[in-house]
Protein backbone atom coordinates (compact mmCIF):
# COMPACT_ATOMS: atom_id res chain seq x y z
CA UNK A 1 0.00 0.00 0.00
CA UNK A 2 2.07 3.37 -0.79
CA UNK A 3 1.37 6.44 0.61
CA UNK A 4 -0.71 9.29 -0.89
CA UNK A 5 3.22 10.44 -2.44
CA UNK A 6 3.75 7.00 -3.85
CA UNK A 7 6.36 6.46 -1.36
CA UNK A 8 6.41 2.55 -0.57
CA UNK A 9 6.06 1.98 3.47
CA UNK A 10 9.11 0.47 5.78
CA UNK A 11 8.41 -2.58 7.30
CA UNK A 12 9.47 -4.00 11.18
CA UNK A 13 8.72 -7.00 13.15
CA UNK A 14 8.32 -6.09 16.31
CA UNK A 15 10.95 -7.78 18.79
CA UNK A 16 10.47 -9.67 22.13
CA UNK A 17 10.28 -6.06 24.20
CA UNK A 18 8.94 -5.29 27.70
CA UNK A 19 6.40 -2.67 25.80
CA UNK A 20 2.67 -2.76 26.30
CA UNK A 21 1.91 -1.61 22.85
CA UNK A 22 3.31 -1.12 19.20
CA UNK A 23 3.71 2.91 20.07
CA UNK A 24 6.00 2.28 22.91
CA UNK A 25 8.01 -0.16 21.04
CA UNK A 26 8.12 2.15 18.03
CA UNK A 27 9.68 5.01 20.19
CA UNK A 28 11.97 2.66 21.87
CA UNK A 29 13.23 1.81 18.44
CA UNK A 30 13.16 5.09 16.23
CA UNK A 31 14.55 7.05 19.59
CA UNK A 32 15.82 10.78 17.32
CA UNK A 33 11.54 10.21 16.47
CA UNK A 34 9.58 11.59 19.36
CA UNK A 35 6.42 9.75 20.67
CA UNK A 36 4.22 13.19 19.50
CA UNK A 37 5.06 12.73 16.23
CA UNK A 38 4.49 8.63 16.18
CA UNK A 39 1.12 9.25 17.33
CA UNK A 40 0.57 11.85 14.71
CA UNK A 41 1.51 9.05 11.98
CA UNK A 42 -0.81 6.93 13.53
CA UNK A 43 -3.73 9.52 13.62
CA UNK A 44 -2.96 10.33 9.93
CA UNK A 45 -2.94 6.27 9.12
CA UNK A 46 0.71 6.64 8.60
CA UNK A 47 1.28 3.28 10.39
CA UNK A 48 -0.05 0.03 9.17
CA UNK A 49 -0.31 -3.79 9.92
CA UNK A 50 1.04 -6.51 7.48
CA UNK A 51 -2.27 -6.37 5.93
CA UNK A 52 -2.13 -2.65 5.53
CA UNK A 53 -4.65 -1.65 7.88
CA UNK A 54 -3.93 1.58 10.02
CA UNK A 55 -3.04 0.64 13.58
CA UNK A 56 -5.06 2.29 16.23
CA UNK A 57 -2.30 4.53 18.40
CA UNK A 58 -3.09 2.29 21.51
CA UNK A 59 -2.79 -1.26 19.03
CA UNK A 60 -1.33 -3.66 21.66
CA UNK A 61 2.38 -4.84 21.15
CA UNK A 62 2.69 -8.80 19.90
CA UNK A 63 5.98 -10.12 19.28
CA UNK A 64 6.61 -11.18 15.41
CA UNK A 65 4.13 -8.60 14.55
CA UNK A 66 4.50 -6.88 11.22
CA UNK A 67 4.68 -3.09 10.91
CA UNK A 68 4.30 -0.86 8.09
CA UNK A 69 5.36 2.67 8.72
CA UNK A 70 5.74 5.70 6.08
CA UNK A 71 9.26 7.70 6.74
CA UNK A 72 9.17 11.39 6.77
CA UNK A 73 12.01 13.89 6.53
CA UNK A 74 10.98 17.80 6.79
CA UNK A 75 12.32 19.65 3.98
CA UNK A 76 13.24 16.82 1.59
CA UNK A 77 15.75 18.44 -0.79
CA UNK A 78 14.70 18.47 -4.44
CA UNK A 79 16.72 15.57 -6.91
CA UNK A 80 17.64 16.58 -10.35
CA UNK A 81 17.90 13.83 -13.05
CA UNK A 82 15.67 11.58 -15.02
CA UNK A 83 14.57 8.09 -14.63
CA UNK A 84 15.16 5.69 -17.85
CA UNK A 85 13.17 2.91 -18.26
CA UNK A 86 15.29 0.28 -19.95
CA UNK A 87 12.97 -2.80 -19.92
CA UNK A 88 9.25 -3.18 -18.10
CA UNK A 89 7.58 -6.75 -18.14
CA UNK A 90 5.76 -8.49 -15.29
CA UNK A 91 8.21 -9.90 -13.60
CA UNK A 92 11.13 -7.26 -13.94
CA UNK A 93 11.81 -3.74 -14.29
CA UNK A 94 15.02 -2.28 -15.41
CA UNK A 95 15.76 1.20 -15.16
CA UNK A 96 19.01 3.73 -15.67
CA UNK A 97 19.31 5.42 -12.75
CA UNK A 98 20.39 9.02 -12.40
CA UNK A 99 23.84 10.75 -10.07
CA UNK A 100 22.71 11.41 -6.63
CA UNK A 101 19.12 9.43 -6.49
CA UNK A 102 19.08 7.09 -3.75
CA UNK A 103 17.95 3.75 -4.67
CA UNK A 104 15.80 2.88 -1.30
CA UNK A 105 14.28 5.94 1.25
CA UNK A 106 17.71 6.76 3.63
CA UNK A 107 18.85 9.12 5.78
CA UNK A 108 17.51 12.73 4.62
CA UNK A 109 15.86 11.02 1.55
CA UNK A 110 12.44 9.43 1.30
CA UNK A 111 10.28 10.25 -1.61
CA UNK A 112 13.50 11.59 -3.60
CA UNK A 113 14.53 7.96 -4.30
CA UNK A 114 14.30 5.83 -7.23
CA UNK A 115 11.45 3.14 -5.86
CA UNK A 116 9.04 5.96 -4.94
CA UNK A 117 9.89 7.30 -8.25
CA UNK A 118 9.41 4.20 -9.99
CA UNK A 119 6.26 3.30 -8.06
CA UNK A 120 4.60 6.32 -9.00
CA UNK A 121 5.76 6.30 -12.34
CA UNK A 122 4.43 2.39 -13.24
CA UNK A 123 1.77 2.44 -10.41
CA UNK A 124 2.80 -1.29 -8.75
CA UNK A 125 3.80 -0.97 -5.02
CA UNK A 126 4.91 -4.51 -5.22
CA UNK A 127 8.68 -2.98 -6.56
CA UNK A 128 11.59 -4.02 -4.53
CA UNK A 129 15.50 -3.58 -5.80
CA UNK A 130 16.62 -7.04 -5.89
CA UNK A 131 20.01 -5.07 -5.39
CA UNK A 132 21.31 -1.46 -5.01
CA UNK A 133 24.22 1.09 -6.35
CA UNK A 134 25.24 4.37 -4.67
CA UNK A 135 23.76 7.36 -4.55
CA UNK A 136 26.90 8.81 -6.58
CA UNK A 137 26.59 6.09 -9.14
CA UNK A 138 24.35 6.03 -12.02
CA UNK A 139 23.44 3.32 -14.19
CA UNK A 140 21.50 0.21 -14.31
CA UNK A 141 19.05 -1.13 -11.76
CA UNK A 142 17.39 -4.33 -11.78
CA UNK A 143 13.72 -3.99 -10.11
CA UNK A 144 11.28 -7.17 -9.07
CA UNK A 145 7.66 -6.26 -10.04
CA UNK A 146 6.54 -9.60 -8.99
CA UNK A 147 6.34 -11.47 -5.61
CA UNK A 148 5.83 -15.19 -7.11
CA UNK A 149 8.84 -14.56 -8.66
CA UNK A 150 11.06 -12.70 -6.51
CA UNK A 151 12.77 -15.52 -5.39
CA UNK A 152 14.08 -17.11 -7.94
CA UNK A 153 15.36 -13.58 -8.96
CA UNK A 154 17.00 -13.03 -5.91
CA UNK A 155 18.81 -15.74 -6.16
CA UNK A 156 20.78 -15.35 -9.05
CA UNK A 157 22.66 -11.99 -7.09
CA UNK A 158 22.84 -14.58 -3.76
CA UNK A 159 24.60 -17.06 -5.43
CA UNK A 160 26.48 -14.23 -7.78
CA UNK A 161 25.06 -15.13 -11.25
CA UNK A 162 24.34 -11.65 -12.65
CA UNK A 163 27.33 -10.31 -14.52
CA UNK A 164 27.58 -6.64 -13.78
CA UNK A 165 30.24 -4.89 -15.41
CA UNK A 166 31.07 -0.52 -14.24
CA UNK A 167 32.90 1.89 -16.33
CA UNK A 168 35.02 4.69 -14.47
CA UNK A 169 37.36 7.74 -15.33
CA UNK A 170 40.48 7.44 -12.86
CA UNK A 171 43.85 8.78 -12.98
CA UNK A 172 46.19 6.40 -15.39
CA UNK A 173 47.66 3.30 -13.46
CA UNK A 174 50.56 3.11 -15.97
CA UNK A 175 52.61 0.68 -13.75
CA UNK A 176 50.15 -1.74 -13.19
CA UNK A 177 49.45 -4.84 -15.36
CA UNK A 178 46.07 -5.22 -17.10
CA UNK A 179 43.40 -7.04 -16.26
CA UNK A 180 44.39 -6.67 -12.45
CA UNK A 181 42.25 -8.29 -9.40
CA UNK A 182 42.37 -6.33 -6.65
CA UNK A 183 41.78 -8.62 -3.34
CA UNK A 184 41.33 -7.04 0.12
CA UNK A 185 39.14 -7.04 3.45
CA UNK A 186 36.99 -4.22 3.68
CA UNK A 187 35.44 -3.38 6.88
CA UNK A 188 33.76 0.05 8.30
CA UNK A 189 35.56 2.64 8.71
CA UNK A 190 35.46 5.84 9.66
CA UNK A 191 33.29 8.02 9.36
CA UNK A 192 30.76 4.97 9.68
CA UNK A 193 29.48 5.64 6.21
CA UNK A 194 32.85 4.65 4.61
CA UNK A 195 34.49 1.42 4.17
CA UNK A 196 38.53 0.75 4.92
CA UNK A 197 40.85 -1.73 3.80
CA UNK A 198 42.38 -3.91 6.35
CA UNK A 199 44.75 -6.62 7.30
CA UNK A 200 43.41 -10.13 7.02
CA UNK A 201 41.92 -12.77 4.60
CA UNK A 202 40.61 -11.17 1.71
CA UNK A 203 36.69 -10.90 1.21
CA UNK A 204 36.26 -8.58 -1.84
CA UNK A 205 37.64 -9.00 -5.46
CA UNK A 206 37.61 -6.77 -8.02
CA UNK A 207 38.80 -6.89 -11.47
CA UNK A 208 39.93 -4.09 -13.41
CA UNK A 209 40.68 -3.67 -16.99
CA UNK A 210 42.03 -0.32 -19.46
CA UNK A 211 38.80 0.64 -21.88
CA UNK A 212 40.77 3.66 -22.89
CA UNK A 213 44.41 5.50 -22.32
CA UNK A 214 45.66 8.49 -22.83
CA UNK A 215 47.21 11.99 -21.56
CA UNK A 216 44.35 12.38 -19.09
CA UNK A 217 41.97 10.05 -17.12
CA UNK A 218 41.76 6.80 -18.33
CA UNK A 219 38.59 4.75 -18.75
CA UNK A 220 38.47 1.97 -16.83
CA UNK A 221 36.16 -1.34 -17.12
CA UNK A 222 35.42 -2.58 -13.34
CA UNK A 223 33.57 -5.73 -12.34
CA UNK A 224 33.01 -6.45 -9.12
CA UNK A 225 33.38 -10.39 -8.18
CA UNK A 226 32.14 -9.73 -5.12
CA UNK A 227 29.77 -6.84 -3.75
CA UNK A 228 31.13 -5.35 -0.28
CA UNK A 229 29.69 -1.58 0.02
CA UNK A 230 31.50 0.75 -1.98
CA UNK A 231 34.43 -1.92 -3.47
CA UNK A 232 35.17 -0.79 -6.65
CA UNK A 233 35.49 2.97 -5.26
CA UNK A 234 38.01 1.39 -1.97
CA UNK A 235 40.27 -0.74 -4.83
CA UNK A 236 40.71 2.03 -7.34
CA UNK A 237 41.56 4.37 -4.38
CA UNK A 238 43.65 1.95 -2.99
CA UNK A 239 45.74 1.54 -6.52
CA UNK A 240 46.47 5.04 -6.35
CA UNK A 241 43.72 6.20 -8.83
CA UNK A 242 40.38 7.26 -7.16
CA UNK A 243 37.92 7.20 -9.07
CA UNK A 244 36.83 11.23 -10.22
CA UNK A 245 34.94 13.28 -8.08
CA UNK A 246 35.12 10.55 -5.73
CA UNK A 247 33.80 12.69 -2.23
CA UNK A 248 34.61 9.63 -0.14
CA UNK A 249 37.94 7.99 -1.38
CA UNK A 250 40.60 8.39 -0.71
CA UNK A 251 38.80 11.35 1.76
CA UNK A 252 35.52 12.41 2.74
CA UNK A 253 35.21 15.53 0.93
CA UNK A 254 32.66 17.99 2.26
CA UNK A 255 30.73 19.22 -0.72
CA UNK A 256 27.02 19.41 -1.47
CA UNK A 257 26.09 17.72 -4.61
CA UNK A 258 26.85 18.82 -8.01
CA UNK A 259 25.45 18.16 -10.98
CA UNK A 260 28.52 19.44 -13.27
CA UNK A 261 30.91 17.25 -11.12
CA UNK A 262 29.30 13.51 -10.49
CA UNK A 263 30.75 10.54 -9.58
CA UNK A 264 32.36 9.20 -12.91
CA UNK A 265 31.33 5.74 -12.02
CA UNK A 266 28.53 4.02 -14.48
CA UNK A 267 27.32 0.71 -13.53
CA UNK A 268 26.94 -0.08 -17.83
CA UNK A 269 25.91 -3.47 -17.94
CA UNK A 270 24.12 -6.32 -16.08
CA UNK A 271 23.28 -10.07 -17.92
CA UNK A 272 22.11 -13.44 -16.52
CA UNK A 273 20.61 -16.57 -17.43
CA UNK A 274 16.47 -15.99 -17.05
CA UNK A 275 15.66 -18.24 -14.03
CA UNK A 276 12.03 -18.40 -15.33
CA UNK A 277 12.99 -19.71 -19.17
CA UNK A 278 16.71 -19.85 -19.02
CA UNK A 279 17.24 -16.99 -22.00
CA UNK A 280 20.06 -14.73 -21.98
CA UNK A 281 19.41 -11.47 -20.48
CA UNK A 282 22.04 -8.59 -21.52
CA UNK A 283 20.68 -4.96 -20.38
CA UNK A 284 22.70 -1.88 -20.96
CA UNK A 285 22.86 1.72 -19.83
CA UNK A 286 22.66 4.65 -22.29
CA UNK A 287 24.15 7.21 -20.37
CA UNK A 288 27.33 8.41 -21.13
CA UNK A 289 30.36 8.25 -18.09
Amino acid sequence: MPSPDSTPPSRLQLPPGPWATVLDALCARFPAIDRERWRDRFARGRVLDGDGNALAVDAVHRVGLEVRYFREVADEPPIDGDVRLVHVDAHLVVVDKPHFLPVMPAGRFVRETLLARLVALLGNPQLVPLHRIDRDTAGLVLFSADPGSRARYSALFAHRRVEKSYEALAPALRDLEFPHVRSSRLERGEPFFRMREVPGPPDSHSRIDVLQRGDGPWRYALVPITGRKHQLRVHMAALGAPIANDRLYPRVSPVADDPARPLRLLARKLAFADPLDGRAREFTSGRPL
